[in-house]
């Protein structure tokens, strides 16, 4: 974990609060739009995805942020659902609040699909996009028949939220674990939803990215690792794109 904690911050999107962090100085930004739920708090004391975190913050400026209605960010009313387009622009607003023009986008799971809009909306500010167990969508279809069909994810939303306050599916996604860390993830993802949308999101992948991280702390740097590469070896900084380093002070007045 970084020597202090990040401050947790909060950007405007609409009428929502949205929180969100800034690690490390890079020369490059690299925004982290992460999958299913999260929590940006919670995130640094799980051992192997602060390990991960920190090596991303290592060559660049790694903004990290909760979706509406997840994390430390502001709840949405569950009959009114936002759409793609509404929360791809959480993104946007995320980045407008650290000043940040031009980004690297990692998006993984649930949340390539904001990764992939945001890109095609702004390309100009989007210098890079990677992607991890991203999905076209979820339900089955002629041309998608690898999804699960509609009577099957009902089935499956409705098993989560009857055992949401025990350890859902854990034992079964990750029998090779121990019960520490089945433990930790059960209770990562009782403080990062609120009953209202924690059944209308799926945490299979995101015990795969968590599990996955464990096996990225020998060599982290690989799926990321051309933006290191361009980072360390490029002489381009934010001051030369016209953007000096913000300040805390600074930050802080762009945010609420």
């Amino acid at each position: 974990m970084p020597s202090t904690r990040p401050d947790t911050r909060y950007a405007k999107s609409g009428d929502l609060n949205i929180a969100y962090q800034v690690v490390g100085d890079g020369p490059r930004d690299l925004i982290y739009v992460p999958g299913w739920i999260s929590n940006v708090e919670l995130n640094w004391e799980e051992p192997a995805l602060a390990h991960v975190l920190e090596r991303l913050a290592s060559f660049s400026r790694l903004i990290l942020f909760d979706k509406r209605g997840t994390g430390l960010s502001d709840p949405v009313p569950q009959d009114r659902l936002p759409t793609l387009e509404e929360r791809m622009d959480d993104v946007r607003a995320v980045l407008d609040a650290v000043d940040s023009r031009q980004t690297a986008v990692f998006g993984f799971s649930e949340g390539g699909l904001m990764s992939v809009l945001f890109a095609a909306t702004y390309p100009e500010r989007t210098t890079a996009l990677v992607l991890f167990g991203v999905f076209a969508k979820r339900i089955w279809s002629p041309d998608y028949p690898w999804a699960p069909r509609p009577d099957d994810r009902e089935r499956e939303i409705a098993e989560l939220e009857r055992n949401w306050s025990e350890r859902m599916d854990v034992d079964q996604l990750v029998p090779s674990e121990d019960d520490a860390f089945k433990a930790r993830l059960a209770t990562y993802f009782r403080r990062s939803a609120t009953s209202s949308l924690r059944s209308r999101r799926r945490p299979s992948f995101c015990i795969a990215l968590t599990i996955r991280m464990r096996a990225w702390k020998k060599a982290v740097g690989s799926p990321l690792g051309f933006l290191a590469q361009r980072s360390s070896s490029s002489p381009e900084t934010r001051t030369r794109s016209g953007r000096g380093t913000p300040t805390r002070s600074s930050m802080r007045s762009r945010s609420s």
